[in-house]
């Protein structure tokens, strides 16, 4: 089931009343994002948020700058990040949260995706000059710097370099999921993805599940270990929301969401667009108090 997205689908669950926020779906430098994690708490203390989870792609090095800083602010931040799978021909992400962010083996497999990240870029970028779009690597390396680079930064390179008009429009023609220059290659399956944030002490999470397209391949993510559906998400209509709400509760997961902030990479999305209350991150830290 998944109903098709309106155009001007705007989801907004903030509520009146002295109620507590979180944003649990932000990336900074450190991947595709583009705050800083001091501009990223700074913007998170004026969105009025209590909690936020940094959870950026294939990494963790944000985290750690940002605990002292989240402090002084008197914001809460749950250390994460938003694992690279591949099934069936699909990227997947897989958000874990409350990990251990220093724990070896987590670190050890990031490096991993790292340098698969790094593979790819090649390949990709191969792929469009095949098509007759000029791109080196090195014009996207330039924009990543030292974050996990990423799709995103591919999509930034073209526009910068005049090949495309935007980024939205990169990823439709040329480097989206399907689209003639998009590659996977990540070598990392879901069930593994689990099982490391779970591990680490963590929560798995299933990130915007509609972008699978097939909802019942979540049933199998519940069988590796999922503990959890991102269930607000900016792009999510409410049919979704109802539908994924209405999963976890069949499945006894718990239910997370977030803005998917990048930043100006993403300039339509701002930190705290999409909020939830902060009873589900309370939810998030029981459960990880049980495992």
């Amino acid at each position: 089931m998944n109903p098709a997205l309106p155009k001007d689908n705007k989801l907004n669950i903030t509520k009146k009343g002295g109620v507590n926020f979180a944003d649990l779906h932000l990336h900074t430098i450190f991947s595709d994002g583009t705050h800083t994690p001091r501009q990223l708490i700074s913007e998170s203390t004026k969105a009025g948020l209590s909690a936020i989870a940094i959870v950026d792609h294939d990494t963790v090095e944000g985290v750690g700058p940002a605990m002292d800083l989240a402090k002084s602010e008197n914001i809460e931040l749950l250390p994460g990040v938003e694992l690279t799978a591949e099934y069936e021909g699909s990227e997947i992400h897989i958000l874990g949260y409350l990990l251990d962010y220093k724990a070896g083996a987590l670190l050890e497999k990031l490096e991993t995706l790292k340098k698969n990240r790094i593979e790819r870029i090649y390949k990709i970028t191969d792929k469009l000059k095949g098509m007759g779009l000029n791109l080196s690597p090195e014009d996207v390396f330039e924009i990543s710097k030292q974050g996990t680079v990423g799709r995103l930064h591919v999509a930034r390179a073209m526009v910068k370099g005049g090949l495309t008009g935007s980024v939205p429009e990169a990823f439709k023609k040329y480097i989206g999921d399907k689209s003639p220059a998009y590659v996977l290659g990540f070598r990392f399956t879901p069930d593994k993805a689990i099982k490391l944030i779970r591990d680490t002490g963590g929560i798995p999470v299933l990130a915007h599940p509609y972008t699978l397209n097939n909802d019942a391949i979540i049933l199998k993510f519940i069988d590796y270990g999922l503990m959890g559906l991102e269930v607000y998400y900016p792009e999510h209509s409410q049919a979704m929301v109802n539908f994924y709400l209405g999963l976890a509760k069949t499945h006894n997961l718990l239910i997370t969401g977030g803005s998917d902030c990048h930043g100006s990479a993403k300039p339509g999305i701002r930190i705290g667009a999409v909020k939830i209350s902060y009873g589900l991150v309370e939810k998030l830290k029981e459960a990880k108090d049980k495992l």
